[in-house]
């Protein structure tokens, strides 16, 4: 991954502004535009409480899921959508043609009092669900709960300053950190994980006070967390592997609170996803070549050749069969362990890299996020032909199925529009036909 950092994290806000793609547009906020404010404050008292809350009742009507007046406007979405188009530049690469239309999930709500943020411009797992009312996620220094059912947020854990663990535990970094820059989150269950640029590991348990666990995965000058996963071991003890721009993916034991394995490799690792049965882990990083490993001892089972750049996501189906890899080529492949010689499927993003990668726990849907603008949804059993695309303008900071598949919430991050997207799963209930 690239080594990047940044002192100050609306310093990005200038890269990737709405306003700044199309002048006119930007223009045409006078005051509102995307980037003029420095707080929430600000930003939401020059849009003279229009920044409310959209609901699914509002979009049917035919409002903009995120509020943006086009009529007011002297550019259409159809152009700005077309100037966001045309802006980015990326590898092509041959690709499925899928079928577009599909429907799977419906917008519900945008919930503009939850501002989502980012700190690094490759790294995209910063929204976490816990159930189709629960979400985690980043908004500058601050951990957010988000509630669906009541629209309540309350702060899990703030950063800005010092942060130390209340409890005592081998490897524990009992003098904590100072204003920790959070690159990746992770939450399950009751286990929330954060990785810092430093190689920052923060370990809260939610029914817990305080901080349980700190510990620094290195000290090389390049030690960025770059993602996080919490799974249940085959004893039952919860552990979370950590992939880390020093090449190297670290396994801890939350039961212990330790370090129980350490694999190196050739070049930094961006992501690693951990098979449903824990026997075998994908690995991707800062090489073309994808690796799949042998979770015990980290001894390569087979290279994974395709991609023309660096990946940035992974994820497995819960089948155990199949996995899928996020690319900057712009694409996303899906690979089948029974014959690893090629990928069964290529599928193409529409701006730029596939930043995160997620599997509804039925294995039904996989969803890929862009790095701006656009989330796609593709219908597993129809062998990937057939997706649905939701389209949005704005970064996307995270994205997340709730455990039991009723929701997904996509993050996204704008200083004039970001929010929380959430969507419902639709359902048909075919067998009420046989009552009317």
């Amino acid at each position: 991954m690239q080594h990047y950092r940044s002192d100050n994290m609306d310093e990005m806000a200038e890269d990737y502004e709405m306003g700044d793609v199309e002048d006119d547009m930007y223009e045409e906020f006078q005051g509102r535009g995307l980037g003029d404010s420095d707080s929430d404050d600000e930003e939401y008292g020059s849009l003279n409480g229009r920044a409310t809350d959209i609901s699914a009742a509002q979009a049917r009507k035919g409002k903009d899921i995120q509020g943006i007046p086009w009529d007011t406007l002297n550019i259409t979405r159809e152009r700005y959508r077309k100037t966001r188009l045309e802006q980015y530049k990326n590898y092509e690469n041959d690709c499925k043609q899928t079928d577009k239309g599909g429907m799977y999930y419906e917008f519900q709500r945008n919930t503009r009092s939850v501002k989502s943020t980012i700190l690094h411009f490759q790294l995209r797992n910063l929204v976490c669900a816990t159930s189709k009312h629960d979400v985690y996620l980043m908004s500058h220094y601050s951990v957010l709960h988000w509630s669906a059912l009541n629209g309540e947020k309350y702060e899990v854990m703030n950063v800005s300053g010092h942060i130390a663990p209340c409890e005592k535990h081998p490897g524990s970094l009992l003098e904590g950190f100072s204003q920790t820059q959070v690159s990746t989150l992770t939450v399950k269950d009751n286990l929330l994980v954060a990785g810092g640029f430093q190689g920052e590991l923060i370990c809260k348990f939610l029914d817990r006070e305080g901080i349980s666990f700190c510990c620094r995965t290195t000290y090389d000058d390049n030690a960025i967390t770059n993602a996080l996963e919490i799974y249940d071991s085959a004893s039952g003890a919860v552990h979370f592997m950590s992939s880390n721009n020093d090449s190297g993916v670290r396994d801890f034991d939350m039961e212990k609170f330790q370090l129980c394995k350490h694999f190196r490799f050739q070049w930094p690792v961006n992501h690693t996803s951990l098979s449903p049965d824990a026997k075998l882990v994908v690995v991707v990083g800062d090489d073309p070549e994808g690796l799949l490993v042998d979770a015990h001892t980290g001894k390569t089972v087979h290279a994974l050749q395709g991609h023309l750049d660096f990946s940035f996501a992974s994820a497995w189906n819960p089948d155990g069969q199949t996995f899928a890899t996020g690319n900057q080529d712009k694409t996303c492949r899906v690979w089948d362990i029974r014959n690893l010689s090629k990928s069964v499927s290529v599928l193409r993003g529409n701006l730029g890299a596939i930043r995160s990668i997620r599997f509804t726990s039925d294995g039904r849907f996989m969803a890929m996020a862009e790095p701006a603008d656009f989330v796609h949804i593709f219908d597993v059993r129809s062998g990937y032909n057939k997706r649905q695309e939701l389209d949005f303008f704005g970064e996307i900071s995270g994205m997340s199925f709730s455990p039991d598949t009723e929701a997904l919430f996509v993050g996204v991050w704008d200083r004039t529009y970001g929010s929380l997207l959430q969507y419902s799963r639709l359902r048909n209930y075919s067998y009420f036909d046989s009552l009317l």
